[in-house]
C-alpha cells in the first residue's frame, strides 16, 4: 500500500513544479469554496472523532484539538486563501552576481520533493499542510492519528476532488488510509520516496520519529513557552496578554506553560493576576513567593518548570531580575516562543538579544506565535530546529534552493 503511495506521490511531485501559479491559486480557492460549502459533511465526519474520543475518555484538551467548529472549519478556508494570494516561491531568483570570468550566478527556489507528515489530533493540519505543499510544489503524504481518522479521511477526498475537477493530479496529496503504527515505522523507511519528514504531535511521537526516520527530520518536541512580566510590566497589558496566553486555547503548543513575574509586583498585580487565572480554571502551581502571594496555588516540583501541560495548569516563580528571568528561560524552555511584557525599551530590548527562542514577543500574546497570525497564510509546522527551518514554516520554508549559471562558452583553465 504504502509502496503505491509512494510512487504516486513521487510522480507528482515531478508534475508539481510545472504548474503555473495561476493554477495552483486557482485550485486552492475552490477547495476553500470546497470546504465552506461541505461544512455540514466535515461536522458529520469530525462528529463521530469526537465521539470516539469521549468514549475513549480523551482529556478535555485533547478532545478541543479534534473538533472542527464552523469558526474552525472557516479559518481553514481563510489560510488557504492566504496562500493563494501569497507570492508563489518557486522559480524565484534570490540571489544573482557575476564573476570575474563572465559567468552570471543565480540562486532559484525550487521545491523540497514529497513530504510526509506523521501528525495527532488537530484535522486542521491535514488542509494546511496540503495547501501549502501544494503551492510549493511539493507532493505530501499525510499519515493522521486514529483519533482523528474519519475527519482526515473526510478532508483528503475533498481536496484530492478538487485538485481533479481544477485538472491537476489528485495524486499531488496522499492520505495513509490506516491509522496502525506499522504504517508509521514503514514511512520511516522510505527515504527513497519522502525528502522530508515533519511530524506533528507529543514529545513522544516526535522523539519517535526522529530517532527512527532515514530522512531528514523536522524537529518541534515541545512547546514550554514563557511570559514574563517585568517589572516596568503595564499591569493591563500583562493581565491581558497572561490570561490570552494561558486560557484562549490551552492545548496547543504555543500557550503559556510558565509564567515568570519579577518581585517588584509580588504584592500587588501577582495576587489579582492569579486570581483571575484561577477563575478562568487554571491551576496555579508556583515557587514559595507565588504561595504567598496566592495561598491556594499548589508546590511547584521541579519537573513542572519544563513541563509542557497542553491543558489549564500553570507553572509560577517570582524573580529578581531580567537575568534571572533569562537564565530560567535557557535552562527550560523548549527555543518554542517566550514573550516579555515591559514599558522599558532597552530591557525589552535587552530579552529580545539574548532570547534565541524561534519566537520572541514583546507586549504580546505568545498565542500569536502561529504561521496564519504571521502573514504566512498557514504553517506546516514550528520548527525549533536550526536547520533548515526555526520556526513557523510557511512556503519559503518548504523550498530549498538551485544554483543556475549562465555563461558564454566559458571553459575552465
Amino acid at each position: 500500500m504504502l509502496d503505491e503511495i509512494g510512487r504516486r506521490a513521487r510522480a507528482a511531485a515531478r508534475i508539481l513544479p510545472t504548474l503555473s501559479s495561476e493554477t495552483k491559486d486557482r485550485c486552492l480557492r475552490r477547495i476553500a469554496d470546497k470546504l465552506l460549502a461541505e461544512h455540514d459533511g466535515i461536522a458529520e465526519a469530525n462528529e463521530r472523532d469526537l465521539a470516539a474520543a469521549r468514549d475513549a475518555g480523551l482529556t478535555g484538551a485533547m478532545v478541543d484539538r479534534l473538533r472542527l467548529t464552523s469558526a474552525r472549519v472557516a479559518s481553514m478556508a481563510d489560510g488557504l486563501r492566504q496562500v493563494a494570494a501569497l507570492p508563489d516561491p518557486i522559480g524565484e531568483i534570490t540571489e544573482t552576481w557575476r564573476r570575474p570570468n563572465g559567468l552570471t550566478v543565480q540562486k532559484a527556489r525550487i521545491p523540497l520533493g514529497v513530504i510526509g507528515i506523521i501528525y495527532e489530533a488537530r484535522p486542521n493540519v491535514t488542509v494546511d499542510a496540503a495547501g501549502l505543499c501544494f503551492k510549493s510544489g511539493n507532493a505530501v503524504i499525510l499519515r493522521g492519528g486514529s483519533e482523528a481518522f474519519e475527519s482526515n479521511r473526510h478532508l483528503v477526498e475533498l481536496l484530492r476532488g478538487e485538485l481533479a475537477a481544477g485538472g491537476v493530479t489528485a495524486d499531488a496529496v496522499q492520505f495513509v488510509p490506516t491509522a496502525d503504527r506499522e504504517s508509521v515505522a514503514q514511512m520511516l523507511t522510505m527515504s527513497g520516496v519522502i525528502d522530508l519528514m515533519i511530524p506533528r504531535g507529543g514529545e513522544g511521537l516526535i522523539r519517535y520519529v526522529t530517532e527512527n526516520a532515514r530522512m531528514p527530520v523536522i524537529q518541534h518536541f515541545k512547546g514550554t513557552c514563557h511570559v514574563f512580566v517585568d517589572e516596568d510590566a503595564d499591569a493591563d497589558k500583562a493581565t491581558a496578554i497572561a490570561l490570552n496566553a494561558k486560557v484562549q486555547r490551552p492545548g496547543v503548543c504555543n500557550a503559556m506553560e510558565t509564567l515568570l513575574v519579577h518581585r517588584a509586583h509580588a504584592s500587588t498585580l501577582l495576587p489579582a493576576l492569579l486570581d483571575a487565572l484561577a477563575s478562568a480554571g487554571v491551576e496555579i502551581r508556583g515557587c514559595s513567593q507565588t504561595r504567598d502571594a496566592f495561598p491556594a496555588a499548589k508546590a511547584a516540583t521541579e519537573e513542572d518548570w519544563s513541563a509542557e501541560y497542553l491543558d489549564l495548569i500553570l507553572s509560577v516563580r517570582v524573580v529578581d531580575s531580567l537575568d534571572e528571568a533569562i537564565a530560567h528561560i535557557q535552562r527550560y524552555g523548549s527555543d518554542h516562543t517566550e514573550a516579555i511584557v515591559t514599558e522599558n525599551y532597552t530591557r525589552a530590548r535587552e530579552f529580545v538579544r539574548r532570547i534565541d527562542s524561534s519566537v520572541v514577543m514583546v507586549n504580546a500574546s505568545t498565542r500569536f506565535s502561529d504561521g496564519n497570525q504571521l502573514g504566512l497564510g498557514a504553517e506546516i509546522g514550528i520548527s525549533t530546529t536550526r536547520l533548515h527551518a526555526y520556526g513557523p514554516m510557511g512556503l519559503r520554508e518548504l523550498t530549498s534552493q538551485k544554483f543556475v549559471i549562465y555563461g558564454d562558452g566559458q571553459i575552465r583553465a
